[in-house]
């Protein structure tokens, strides 16, 4: 049964910007200098984070490594290769060439930086609340997503959930999605997307006039929920300080 969606209004703004990788991002990130053999990513134990550094010579255990000009040595375990540079905005940490923490936080943090909030990580997918709105929720990207595989689209949360939808569809079995992270991540967003998604593509398309949706009517059972369960948190002034398990049950 193909997922159904019903345009109702103006046209919705292009989301690629905001989905992939541009041309001139991958043209800049093939033409950065790298050193196959000693660009290497070290501990910065300023903040906590990883910066880029050139080895210069090994002695056992102990790498010598040139950082913002300066030579400091490192232990060989705190050292970690970096990916050649083609692979910088990678949509799936599964196909990174070196997997060590310093390269998936630099992968994350260079698609966060040119508003790719989504990314894969083989079956998980990683999303990074960018605290603004960007136009990859409408009618417009849902198209894209409806009746595909998820390796023919780039990473999104509609995808998941387009995985689910298809798995029940084809199995004939009950599907589950777990959606987890610390206060502020985007949970309760991307649920409501979750919902949404299927609220949207499995709507008959037939309701009264002045009737809600069935994505509406879905949708707003969520402010009853967090009117008696959320709180304001340092990072997040609409934090569910609960756990949620949504049950939809589908019919023909």
């Amino acid at each position: 049964m193909p997922g159904h969606i019903k345009k109702t209004s103006g046209p919705d703004p292009d989301p690629s910007p905001w989905l992939l990788v541009s041309p001139e991002l991958k043209e800049k990130n093939k033409n950065k200098p790298y050193d196959p053999k000693k660009s290497v990513w070290v501990p910065n134990k300023a903040d906590g984070g990883y910066l880029e550094g050139l080895i210069e010579s090994k002695d056992g255990a102990k790498v010598s490594v040139k950082v913002n000009g300066e030579v400091k040595v490192f232990k060989e375990d705190q050292v970690c290769q970096i990916n050649p540079p083609k692979f910088d905005c990678s949509d799936d940490m599964a196909n990174l060439t070196y997997l060590g923490d310093a390269c998936v936080l630099w992968n994350s943090q260079i698609r966060y930086v040119n508003e790719l909030i989504y990314t894969y990580s083989g079956l998980f997918c990683i999303a990074i609340n960018p605290y603004k709105r960007f136009p990859i929720y409408t009618l417009r990207t849902m198209e894209i997503y409806t009746g595909r595989r998820r390796n023919e689209c780039p990473p999104h949360i509609f995808a998941i959930a387009e995985g689910a939808y298809q798995g029940m569809m084809n199995s004939g079995m009950n599907q589950s999605i777990l959606i987890t992270g610390e206060s502020g991540a985007g949970k309760t967003e991307n649920t409501k997307k979750v919902i949404s998604y299927f609220a949207t593509i499995c709507s008959s398309g037939k309701k009264k006039e002045g009737e809600a949706s069935l994505e509406d009517k879905i949708v707003q059972t969520n402010p009853v929920l967090e009117a008696w369960g959320n709180a304001k948190t340092v990072r997040n002034d609409n934090s569910s300080r609960f756990g949620k398990f949504i049950r939809i049950h589908f019919n023909a």
